[in-house]
């Protein structure tokens, strides 16, 4: 096998026992010409012991032109303060990405997805000692993010204004936040002068004839930086915009800018700037003046093995109405299975018939309420699936390949049909095309989307070829979506893996996203090790054991003095008098909410049942303050 290099590309030519080699280093084959290739000098530096003198020429300088970018990322040339929030810390190519940008008036931040290009840019608002006001143009979807982040990484005492919709209002808030749909409905933001102004996602300005790009780039500010992952999304004159606002010195002349690095030329039709030319010059002019830009692999030193995200979704209209269904279904299912398992429990000091009813009926109650549930967690997945679809386009717009899981298969369908070139696997996936997806999508580049059912695919798979993963739901089960992130995070991936969960604000799934990544992230840190999470929904109760629970309350019970059980009877309407709300307030006195059912049923009896005895001596001992030594002593050990 030898590895060659044109102009533009390099190609490896094997002898059919050798294909295997290129393939596994990701080389396209070229049916025509019979040979491999890739444009990628990352990827065929991966056959350099099979280069000839010119193309390792080539691989050598440009191993060496890559390490100087990646020490580049990690210094910094401003030795200004970097004040950070106590508990906090910015990782080394982020501090250096800050003190770039706080070394020029304007500054694109190019890092690619999940290197804390938002953190960042709230370095640079903690690096501005006098900072009085700044803006933030960002989608919709990001906006709560964007207040949430701040919260958690300024320094500065801010106070934060979201703009909602079109109609004008005071410009009250330290920092400004507004989305790019409604932002030229504000004219007033142009008429104000601002320390800073932000805009995220900034490859939305791509179009310079758009409301939004016009409305943007009239604001003034005396610091400016741009943050998006794809700084050139598919051609380099949609780059255009962004470095002309950012340094017109420099990027001075659409149409030199276009001739040079566009391929500029006239077709025979008009102006033709829809081509690429002297990319590699373009790339170190804005490097030198306004980009700085670093890979996961170039920063992978740096990066802990998983970087987790919840991607909030803003609430409105029909959204939601939604989320409080959801709200209100998941508070009525808390309440009534609150009493449920308070009533089993009473049931066991009764009989075992008793017993096996009351399981019966709690597990029925759980069948329904989780038809309910999911029924009202399906309509929230709807109203978010729009936003995901955008979210998965533009996380594919850089090349990389990305795994999204879904729990419902209406979910899965939507996303199948908005990306037909994807691969999937679902519960009704034969064997046979569950491999065949899974090959597709580890072997072939034009295969970059993998949908998978949390439950069919989360787990027995490896999809190492993405290090992206994106939760457009979650699952009933939080352990299962541990399982799901990990098809990605596992042997074989060289990569740090982004795990993203999208969910509505305020829904029951950010919720447990929340909960979840904290989680993770705590255990992940301390132990190095996977949780194992408590699952959402109860496993049915066994009612086989009834004897077996009962009879140990009747047996306990009946080890009891009469002395005894009349202290836990005391002891248990003692407690109940102080709890005459029912522990609907929290003022640790009385029963708190789990026990006050059971406390106070016992309390009614007249008398109680060894078996009830031991059930009320059983309840009442985390209450020893309120009741005393001397009744605590009675009840006996």
């Amino acid at each position: 096998m030898q590895l060659t290099a044109t102009a533009n590309k390099f190609i490896a030519v094997t002898t059919y026992e050798e294909r295997a080699i290129p393939k596994a280093a990701r080389f396209r084959w070229d049916p025509q010409a019979k040979h491999w290739w890739t444009d990628d000098a990352d990827i065929a530096s991966n056959l350099i012991d099979f280069a000839d003198a010119k193309a390792r020429a080539i691989l050598d300088k440009g191993a060496e032109n890559k390490a100087a970018e990646i020490e580049a990322s990690r210094a910094a040339d401003w030795d200004g303060e970097i004040p950070c929030p106590e508990g906090l810390s910015y990782l080394p190519y982020q501090r250096a990405g800050i003190a770039f940008a706080m070394s020029r008036r304007s500054t694109l931040i190019g890092d690619e997805m999940g290197l804390g290009k938002t953190i960042q840019a709230i370095g640079v608002i903690n690096s501005i000692s006098n900072f009085g006001r700044g803006v933030i143009v960002c989608p919709a979807s990001l906006r709560l993010n964007w207040q949430r982040e701040i919260e958690k990484w300024s320094v500065h005492d801010l106070t934060i204004q979201i703009i909602e919709g079109g109609k004008p209002v005071a410009l009250d808030g330290d920092i400004i936040i507004v989305n790019y749909d409604v932002l030229a409905k504000h004219p007033a933001l142009a008429e104000t002068h601002w320390d800073l102004l932000i805009c995220d996602e900034a490859h939305y300005m791509k179009n310079p004839k758009a409301k939004r790009t016009k409305a943007a780039l009239a604001i003034s500010a005396d610091r400016k930086v741009f943050l998006t992952g794809t700084p050139i999304p598919n051609r380099p004159i949609e780059a255009w915009t962004l470095v002309n606002a950012l340094d017109p010195d420099t990027f001075k002349y659409k149409s030199a800018y276009s001739k040079r690095y566009c391929n500029g030329h006239h077709n025979g039709f008009g102006w033709d700037e829809s081509g690429a030319s002297n990319l590699g010059e373009l790339q170190e002019k804005m490097r030198s003046t306004i980009l700085v830009r670093r890979l996961k692999g170039d920063v992978l030193k740096d990066l802990p093995a998983k970087v987790r995200q919840v991607i909030s979704v803003p609430t409105t209209g029909s959204a939601r109405a939604a989320v409080e269904r959801e709200r209100v279904a998941f508070e009525q299912r808390e309440a009534m299975l609150e009493g449920m398992r308070a009533d089993v429990e009473l049931a066991k000091a009764e009989s075992d018939q008793a017993y096996r009813e009351a399981v019966a009926r709690l597990n029925q109650a759980l069948q329904v309420q989780f038809e309910e549930m999911s029924k009202q967690r399906l309509d929230s997945a709807m109203e978010k699936i729009d936003y995901v679809i955008e979210h998965l386009t533009e996380a594919l717009a850089d090349g990389r390949k990305v795994v999204c899981f879904a729990h419902h298969k209406v979910i899965v369908r939507k996303l199948q049909e908005a990306f037909p070139g994807s691969v999937s696997i679902t519960g009704e996936t034969p064997m046979q095309q569950r491999q065949y997806a899974v090959d597709a999508f580890q072997s072939d580049d034009e295969v970059k989307l993998f949908i998978g059912n949390i439950q069919a695919a989360g787990v027995g798979l490896t999809l190492t070829a993405a290090s992206h993963v994106v939760f457009a739901e979650l699952d009933w089960v939080p352990g299962n979506v541990t399982q799901a992130e990990d098809r990605c995070h596992r042997i074989g991936q060289t990569d740090s893996v982004l795990v993203q969960h999208i969910v509505l604000d305020g829904s029951l799934d950010a919720r447990l996203a929340q909960s979840l990544v904290h989680k993770q992230n705590v255990i992940d840190t301390a132990l190095d090790r996977e949780v194992v999470s408590v699952p959402f929904t109860p496993p049915p109760v066994e009612a086989a054991s009834a004897s077996t629970k009962g009879g140990a309350l009747a047996e306990e019970g009946r080890l009891m003095t009469s002395d005894q059980i009349a202290a836990a009877h005391e002891a248990v309407i003692r407690l109940a008098s102080m709890d005459s709300d029912g522990a609907r307030v929290q003022n640790a006195v009385g029963y708190n909410k789990i026990d006050s059912r059971i406390g106070h049923s016992l309390a009614e009896r007249e008398s109680l049942t060894p078996a009830q005895a031991a059930l009320a001596r059983k309840v009442v001992a985390k209450y020893r303050r309120q009741l005393g030594d001397a009744l605590i002593e009675r009840m006996g050990p």
